[in-house]
């Protein structure tokens, strides 16, 4: 193996510094470190955990642990802004545990009710929203989990399950 970052790039075919810049990414403003925005980087291009090993000179083992690390901070990320977003949202329901998943809409409506909030959802789009974006909570017409649906000024809806 070359020392040389380009030659290495070559070997796999992908220049990760030019995908990280296109991508904008920012070590100082991002919750990922630099080689786990290098390992998204290339597995997004469908480069093999081994070949990203060979490129940054550690196993695969080590490539597998700081995407599985990433990953998890991107979900992290992504919490922590809908809880941020949620928590500004003028409308917040609780969607207690055995809800059966018809009555979620009214609910909803009330709660955007009383605070002068108009939703951009019919009763049957709430109800698919609600059960696609937490599917463990829901089954069938139950509400098995606690949920808590948010829905911001101009409307839109966000749905979070209870920890």
């Amino acid at each position: 193996m070359s020392d040389s970052g380009e030659d290495q790039n070559d070997a796999v075919g992908v220049d990760v510094d030019t995908l990280l810049a296109e991508a904008g990414f920012d070590a100082d403003t991002n919750v990922l470190t630099r080689r786990q925005a290098e390992v998204l980087a290339l597995r997004e291009r469908d480069v093999r955990q081994r070949d990203i090993a060979n490129l940054l000179g550690t196993s695969r083992a080590n490539v597998s642990n700081i995407e599985a690390s990433a990953r998890g901070n991107i979900e992290k990320a992504a919490e922590t802004v809908a809880f941020a977003e949620a928590l500004s949202a003028p409308v917040r329901s609780t969607i207690e545990a055995g809800t059966d998943l018809y009555d979620v809409p009214k609910q909803v409506y009330d709660a955007c009710d009383e605070a002068g909030v108009k939703v951009n959802y019919t009763a049957p789009e709430l109800m698919k929203v609600v059960s696609e974006a937490e599917p463990a909570a829901v089954s069938g017409r139950n509400v098995k989990r606690e949920l808590f649906v948010s829905v911001t000024a101009d409307g839109s809806l966000q749905v979070r399950r209870s920890n």
